[in-house]
């Protein structure tokens, strides 16, 4: 396993990791929760991504029971966890970032997740109805008070980010050093365009979701939607458009030819591919069993082959 530093900050993360969108909860808990960390973690991966939001809380909730019976020595694993979207209804419980909301939310991913603090929290979305302002106060006083070690953001702007910046480095509080962007084969811009200067600039690091286009990059879905997806599941009705968009398809007929050249599958080339982007600190990938944990992982055995031949001909298929 490779371990790269979180943008300019001193906390070094597995280049892959291991997170429980989607997975946790509908498709996975108990023990099967359990087996699936034991063999990210036990392959070297320190960095497990979770969400206030996820399952309603209850993905914090597994993922929490299955590191407590693990018993895995704090120190050894990061965890992080994401706030915005909320769990109660009413006006400052919902896709807000006010300081009232954040300094409620984080004590309840603690206590689902049972620990006394998260390595990283993000900010999930960026919220256009608090100023960043508050919310880069209300960070600040998350990590000070030892609940945070880290913060960061997800899925905003290159603006926005820079603005949180700029306004913790003229106060002197915490800054963000980490930005949760999807990043795959299929959506780019943001992570190798709007973000470029920022990388420099303030330092950014990145942990990515999506390396494979939400299950589209495996080519599971050329003839359709198998049953068991997450295509297939209540409530994922929103991703079935994309799942099954010919245009993507045709892009993934074509990555296979490259992907058996290697001797790879299409996730471990998708995955690897994300991987050698020197901006990357973490590509964070999921499964709903240990065989998928393994298969992915697989994808360290495939970076050290997109030489720059290799690469140019990927951009030359995806465009």
């Amino acid at each position: 396993m490779e371990y790269r530093r979180l943008g300019r900050s001193g906390l070094k993360v597995s280049v892959l990791s291991f997170g429980s969108w989607i997975t946790f909860g509908p498709q996975l808990a108990g023990n099967l929760a359990e087996q699936c960390l034991a063999a990210a973690y036990d392959a070297g991966v320190n960095f497990f991504d979770n969400a206030e939001a996820y399952a309603g809380g209850e993905s914090e909730r597994i993922m929490g029971e299955a590191i407590a019976k693990l018993g895995w020595a704090r120190h050894s694993y990061v965890v992080s966890t994401k706030l915005f979207w909320g769990l109660h209804e009413g006006v400052n419980t919902k896709n807000t970032l006010n300081r009232k909301y954040l300094l409620h939310a984080i004590d309840g991913s603690l206590d689902r997740l049972g620990l006394d603090f998260v390595d990283l929290v993000f900010c999930h979305r960026a919220d256009p109805e608090t100023p960043i302002e508050e919310t880069v106060f209300a960070m600040n006083d998350i990590v000070s008070s030892g609940k945070a070690l880290y913060w960061g953001t997800s899925e905003w702007t290159a603006d926005e980010v820079r603005s949180a910046w700029d306004i913790a480095e003229r106060h002197h509080l915490h800054k963000p050093v980490v930005e949760q962007p999807q990043y795959n084969l299929l959506h780019r811009e943001r992570v190798e365009k709007e973000y470029a200067r920022l990388y420099e600039d303030i330092g950014l690091g990145l942990t990515i979701w999506s390396p494979l286009a939400s299950g589209v990059l495996t080519g599971k879905y050329l003839d359709g939607i198998p049953e068991g997806s997450r295509g297939a599941l209540p409530g994922y009705e929103w991703l079935r458009d994309r799942l099954t968009d010919t245009t993507a398809h045709a892009t993934v007929r074509s990555l296979k030819s490259v992907a058996d050249e290697l001797g790879c599958s299409l996730a471990q080339l998708a995955i690897a591919w994300c991987a050698v982007n020197p901006h990357v600190s973490t590509v964070i990938t999921g499964a709903s069993r240990v065989e998928q944990v393994h298969e992915n992982l697989r994808a360290l055995e495939v970076m050290p082959k997109l030489d720059a031949e290799i690469l140019a001909r990927i951009d030359a298929i995806v465009g």
